[in-house]
C-alpha cells in the first residue's frame, strides 16, 4: 500500500517525456516535427511544408516571418482592486436612566375656618330744605356799522429772456473681438429593445333607443316703425398756450459733523447669593430606662423644618460701555430752482347738432311648441384584453467636445458737450390798491336779573353696626413621601458597522511579444537520416525525476527573447511560459 503513490508517478513521467520530445529549438516557439520521423519538411510561416501532411504550429508557439522575428503570447500578472464590504465593530457609550426611590418633604396646604366680629358704618340719610338767591346775565344785542379799509395786491406780470449753457454727455460707440473658449456635451444615442405587457380595455357597444318630448319655441316675427331723435356732436379745434412754472433740483455739496455711536464689551463679575433651602434636622435623642428589658432603650429626637441659605455664585457678564466719536461727513442737498416754460396745446370743443331719422324694427315672439322624437344611443363596456407590444428606446449619453467662438462686443464711452439755449420765462410782480367796504356787526351786553329758588338735600349720617362672618385661613403642614428620581448612567455597547475597503486580485492575462532571432544551426552530428539534432538537446541534464521536480536540465533558458543555438555556454533554465525547445 505504501508504493501505490509510484503508479501516478509513472504515468505523469511517461505523458511529459512523450510531450517534450515532439519539440525542438528556440524553446519551442517553433516546432520541428521533421526531426524524430527523419523527413524532410521544413516549418514555413508557423505551418509544415514539404512533408507528408502540413500541420499548423502547436499552442503556445507564435508564428516566425520571413526576417527571423517571431511572436510569443507571454503571460503578464496584473494587480485588480475589487470593493467587498466588510462589517466591523465599534464600540460607544450609551447614556441610560435608572429609577431610584428617595425620600423627600413637601408641605401640603390645608384650610381652617373661624368665626370673625366686624364694624360696618351704615349710612342713615335725612332730607332738608333750603332757599337760594342767584343771578342771571340777560344777553341785550345791539346792531352796529363800520368802515374798512383795507389794500389788494394786483399781479403785474412780465416776460424776460435769459441764456443757459448746459452739458449733454455724446455716447462714442468702440467695437471689440475676443475668442471664447467653451465645452458642449454631444449626445450619443444608442437604441435598445424593451417588452412591455399590458392590457387594453377593448369598448364593445350596444344600441338603444328611447323617446323624448321636447318643446320648441317658434319665432312669430312682427315689423314696428318709429322716429328716433338724436345727437350729432361735431369736433371744433382751438390752438392755444401756456405757461407752466416748474421746479428743478439742483445737487449741493455740504459737510456736516455727527456723532457716531460705538462702544465694546466689559466683562464684569458679580456674586449672587445661594437660594433658600428647607431641610430636615432631627434633634439629639435621649436613653430611657425600660424596666421590662432591664435596659436603656434610646428614643430619637424629633424631626424639624429649617431654611438655610445655599452657597454663594459667582457669575460672569458682559456689559456694552458705549462711546461716542465725532465725524466728518460729506453729503449732498438739493436746492430747488423755479423755472418757465411755454407749452402749446389744443383744445377739442363739442358743438351738438340735432337729427332725426325713422327706424323699423322687427318684434319676436316665442310660442311654445310640442314635438316628439326618437333618440339612438350607444352603450358602451370596457372588456379588459392583455396585449404585448416591444418598445424600442434611445439612451442618450453625453460627450464632451471643446469648441471655440469668436465674440464681437461694443463699449460706449460717454464724452462731455457743451450747449447753449434761450429761455423765456415770466416774472411777476404785485402792485399794493387800496379799497373800502362797509362791514355790519353786532353787539351783545350782558344785563344782570336777581332770582329765588328752593332746594332739597339729603344729609347722610353713617352709624355703626356691629356683624359676624367666617374667614377661612390658610396653614401648612410638612409630610413625608418616597417619590421616584431617574438617574443618568452610562454603559458600553458594541454595534456593527459596514466598511467597504478595496482589496488586491491577481489577474493573469496573455500579451503578444515579438523576439527577433537567427536560423536554426545543427551542431551535433546528422543522423543516417540526414536530420540535424542539436547537441544540448540530445543528452538531457539532470535524468528524468530532475525535469519532474528539479526543474533545471540541460535545456535552454526558456526566459530568453532570442532563442540561443543548441551550443550555449551557460546552462540555462526551464520555468518559462513557451515551451522550451529542448524536450523540458
Amino acid at each position: 500500500m505504501k508504493r501505490l503513490w509510484l503508479l501516478p508517478a509513472l504515468a505523469i513521467i511517461a505523458i511529459v517525456s512523450g510531450a517534450q520530445s515532439a519539440r525542438a529549438a528556440y524553446c519551442g516557439a517553433i516546432s520541428y516535427q521533421g526531426c524524430s520521423n527523419c523527413g524532410e519538411s521544413v516549418v514555413s510561416d508557423g505551418t509544415v511544408v514539404d512533408g507528408a501532411a502540413a500541420e499548423p504550429v502547436a499552442d503556445g508557439a507564435a508564428s516566425a516571418n520571413a526576417d527571423g522575428s517571431y511572436t510569443v503570447m507571454r503571460n503578464v500578472t496584473e494587480t485588480v482592486y475589487e470593493q467587498v464590504q466588510e462589517t466591523r465593530y465599534r464600540t460607544r457609550n450609551e447614556v441610560y436612566y435608572e429609577d431610584v426611590e428617595v425620600q423627600a418633604t413637601r408641605v401640603v396646604p390645608y384650610t381652617e375656618q373661624r368665626e370673625v366680629q366686624y364694624t360696618v358704618m351704615v349710612p342713615t340719610y335725612e332730607t332738608k330744605t333750603r332757599t337760594i338767591n342767584y343771578t342771571v346775565n340777560k344777553p341785550v344785542y345791539e346792531t352796529h356799522e363800520k368802515v374798512i379799509n383795507y389794500t389788494v395786491k394786483k399781479p403785474v406780470y412780465e416776460t424776460k429772456t435769459r441764456t443757459i449753457n448746459y452739458t449733454v454727455m455724446k455716447p462714442v460707440y468702440e467695437t471689440h473681438e475676443k475668442v471664447i473658449n467653451y465645452t458642449v456635451k454631444k449626445p450619443v444615442w444608442e437604441t435598445k429593445t424593451r417588452t412591455i405587457n399590458y392590457t387594453v380595455n377593448k369598448p364593445v357597444y350596444e344600441t338603444r333607443e328611447k323617446t323624448i318630448n321636447y318643446t320648441v319655441m317658434v319665432p312669430v316675427h312682427e315689423t314696428k316703425t318709429r322716429t328716433i331723435n338724436y345727437t350729432v356732436y361735431n369736433t371744433v379745434r382751438e390752438d392755444k398756450v401756456r405757461t407752466e412754472n416748474y421746479t428743478v433740483m439742483v445737487p449741493e455739496q455740504y459737510t456736516k459733523t455727527v456723532l457716531v455711536k460705538g462702544g465694546h464689551w466689559e466683562t464684569q463679575t458679580e456674586t449672587v447669593p445661594g437660594p433658600m433651602m428647607r431641610r430636615t434636622v432631627r434633634e439629639p435623642g435621649t436613653w430611657v430606662w425600660d424596666a421590662a428589658t432591664c435596659r436603656c432603650v434610646y428614643c430619637p429626637g424629633k424631626c424639624r423644618v429649617e431654611c438655610v441659605q445655599g452657597c454663594p455664585k459667582t457669575i460672569c457678564k458682559k456689559v456694552w460701555v458705549p462711546t461716542c466719536e465725532e465725524k466728518e461727513i460729506c453729503c449732498t442737498r438739493y436746492k430747488k430752482e423755479c423755472r418757465t416754460r411755454e407749452i402749446p396745446y389744443t383744445v377739442c370743443r363739442r358743438v351738438p347738432e340735432c337729427k332725426t331719422k325713422t327706424c323699423n324694427y322687427t318684434v319676436c315672439k316665442m310660442v311654445p311648441e310640442c314635438r316628439t322624437k326618437t333618440c339612438k344611443y350607444t352603450v358602451c363596456k370596457m372588456v379588459p384584453e392583455c396585449r404585448t407590444k416591444t418598445c424600442e428606446y434611445k439612451v442618450c449619453s453625453y460627450v464632451c467636445e471643446q469648441r471655440s467662438k469668436v465674440c464681437k462686443y461694443t463699449t460706449c464711452k460717454m464724452v462731455p458737450e457743451c450747449r447753449t439755449k434761450t429761455c423765456n420765462y415770466t416774472v411777476c410782480s404785485y402792485v399794493c390798491e387800496p379799497r373800502t367796504k362797509v362791514c355790519k356787526y353786532t353787539t351783545c351786553k350782558m344785563v344782570p336779573e336777581c332770582r329765588t329758588k328752593t332746594c332739597e338735600y339729603k344729609v347722610c349720617k353713617m352709624v355703626p353696626e356691629c356683624r359676624t362672618k367666617t374667614v377661612c385661613v390658610n396653614k401648612c403642614r410638612t409630610e413625608c413621601y418616597t417619590k421616584t428620581c431617574k438617574v443618568k448612567k452610562c454603559r458600553q455597547v458594541c454595534e456593527p458597522y459596514t466598511v467597504t475597503k478595496c482589496v488586491p486580485r491577481t489577474v493573469c492575462k496573455q500579451v503578444p511579444v515579438t523576439v527577433c532571432c537567427p536560423a536554426p544551426v545543427c551542431c551535433g552530428a546528422a543522423d543516417a537520416c540526414g536530420c540535424c539534432e542539436p547537441a544540448c538537446c540530445s543528452k538531457p541534464r539532470g535524468g528524468l525525476l530532475k525535469k519532474l521536480f528539479g526543474g533545471h536540465n540541460g535545456c535552454c533558458n526558456s526566459g530568453c527573447d532570442v532563442a540561443p543555438s543548441c551550443g550555449c555556454e551557460a546552462e540555462p533554465t526551464c520555468g518559462c511560459e513557451a515551451a522550451p525547445s529542448c524536450g523540458c
